[in-house]
């Protein structure tokens, strides 16, 4: 059977891309990243959640806390504040330099050890916040770099089936595969009940009124 290593954060957008990589007959290879991040408890909790609802055994869950030493981001960095006043143009603090980079080469890797011929990820370019390295060019220089730097053999494919898509598409599409939303984490501040005005949570709330349906998460009220 065929193999790919899916990076899933616990979100909606990468639960959804997992659900699409089962769909076209996949087998899932997990791969979770602990970096620091805010609600680096919550998103665990529900990567472990998602890889039981799809009884995913093979789980990688890696610590990468340099991301905290380099720091200049506020979802990485205490001293910075998560914005909440709004989506604004340009590139948001929320952004952590090179992440998916990282992510991906980090991917590379285990998809070698594994035999995956694909790595999927669930970037947004059109309707993101602004993200460098969730661009179309960005991944695909990432898998010429991949491809020449592993072993003649290995050929991995980075897979970005919802990079052209708008949130309540992503919404349409979730519920299409079969992704149990309620499992799913977005906000960027808080691990018990979502904030509501974090840039990621603007965009879920905005995606789900958008698709006409209820997102089935708490929020502050």
């Amino acid at each position: 059977m065929k193999k790919a290593v899916v990076i899933l954060s616990g979100g909606m957008d990468s639960t959804t891309a997992a659900f699409i990589a089962k769909n076209e007959g996949y087998e899932i290879i997990p791969l979770h990243f602990n970096y620091g991040q805010r609600t680096e408890a919550k998103e665990l909790e529900s990567f472990n959640k998602i890889c039981d609802y799809l009884g995913l055994k093979n789980r990688y869950i890696i610590d990468i806390p340099f991301f905290k030493q380099i720091g200049a981001s506020a979802l990485v960095d205490e001293n910075i504040e998560v914005p909440t006043d709004g989506i604004k143009p340009g590139i948001p603090v929320t952004y952590v330099p090179f992440r998916n980079g990282i992510f991906l080469s980090i991917a590379a890797a285990v998809a070698e050890k594994e035999g995956a011929s694909a790595i999927y990820i669930g970037v947004v370019e059109e309707d993101s916040s602004g993200y460098p390295d969730c661009r179309e060019e960005f991944i695909s220089y990432m898998q010429k770099a991949i491809n020449a730097g592993t072993k003649p053999q290995t050929n991995i494919e980075i897979k970005t089936p919802l990079i052209h898509l708008k949130k309540e598409d992503i919404v349409k599409k979730a519920i299409e595969v079969g992704v149990p939303l309620e499992l799913t984490w977005s906000c960027y501040k808080e691990e018990d009940e979502a904030c509501g005005v974090c840039d990621s949570c603007r965009l879920r709330l905005k995606g789900f009124e958008k698709a006409g349906i209820k997102d089935p998460i708490k929020y502050k009220e």
